[in-house]
């Protein structure tokens, strides 16, 4: 979060990407931080005991939501 935090106090667009069970931590962190406002994407979780067919997956159901919070004016 502080790394994409740091993205956006730059003018760069980023986006947090973490597993649903870090919903609740990441609104959190970003109020902390002072930006509310911080893109985010969510996928299922766990993710440690995923396939790679499993993870590749996953992105692949995120890829958009990325590419919208991304480029989200």
């Amino acid at each position: 979060m502080h790394d994409i935090s740091d993205l956006e106090l730059r003018g760069l667009p980023g986006v947090f990407i973490a597993s649903d069970e870090f919903i609740g931590a990441a609104e959190v962190q970003s109020r902390s931080l002072g930006y509310s406002a911080m893109a985010r994407v969510f996928t299922p979780h766990p993710i440690q005991d995923r396939t790679d067919d499993e993870m590749r997956a996953y992105a692949d159901e995120a890829f958009e939501a990325i590419i919208a919070a991304v480029t989200a004016g």
